[in-house]
């Protein structure tokens, strides 16, 4: 099964880094985070990848030309202002009557690949989603008739659910795709829940994006870790 990752995003949040590069090429300890993201495939013997570029693609297409790892890479411009939408439907109209992963090229989890398909086989809808827990941000405050009763770190299982990418694909999901300028989560995944075409994938390890420098960082510390944590268990 070949991946799809999103790469064509400008990154302005992390506009820091992002002014001369794509956001997947940030580096996180001097490889890129597009790297980490194809390693968590290639770990679990996924190697052929569509990488679906738009923002400074020939930044991509040079350092895809770089890379020594035994992979299949083939990097699609699918265009600066496409949406995650579009991305994906240029990406699988190369590959019509095949299934696909499909991710984003900057968030990173421990995810298992093959446990992810075997589930959307099992409920046999066109399209599941991995379902993760946002890391906790700030410290929870309860009180009671005015008096502080807690207060302390947010527990990252008490912050429900939200889209961690990681996605399985049928090949009629592009019918759901209606313009390549409409991102998929406000179109094609909304059209797919009012048919009952999603499930979800609930994955309880770890799972982090890069939005900000903070982030940056702290996936750095990470990945300091002998076996970092999102390479780990998998």
């Amino acid at each position: 099964m070949k991946v799809i990752i999103l790469a064509g995003g400008l990154g302005t949040r992390i506009s820091e880094e992002t002014y001369d590069k794509p956001k997947p090429m940030v580096l996180i300890n001097n490889k890129p985070i597009l790297w980490h993201v194809m390693s968590i495939f290639a770990k679990q013997g996924f190697t052929d990848f569509l990488i679906a570029t738009g923002y400074k693609s020939e930044i991509i297409e040079k350092w895809v030309k770089s890379i020594n790892d035994p992979w299949t890479v083939k990097v699609i411009n699918t265009g600066l202002d496409t949406q995650t939408g579009g991305r994906i439907l240029e990406c699988m109209r190369t590959i019509p009557n095949e299934s696909a992963c499909v991710t984003y090229g900057d968030g990173l989890g421990n995810i298992n690949i093959k446990a992810l398909i075997d589930y959307h086989h099992k409920y046999m809808k066109l399209a599941t989603v991995t379902a993760v827990r946002p890391p906790a941000r700030f410290g929870v405050l309860q009180s009671q008739n005015g008096i502080v009763t807690q207060f302390g770190e947010k527990l990252q299982a008490q912050s429900g659910w939200i889209n961690g990418g990681f996605f399985v694909l049928e090949p009629k999901v592009k019918d759901f795709i209606l313009d390549i300028l409409e991102p998929f989560e406000l179109g094609a995944i909304p059209r797919l829940v009012s048919q009952k075409q999603l499930a979800a994938y609930h994955h309880e390890s770890f799972w982090y994006p890069m939005d900000t420098m903070r982030e940056k960082k702290e996936l750095e510390e990470i990945g300091r870790m002998d076996i970092p944590s999102w390479l780990s268990g998998i």
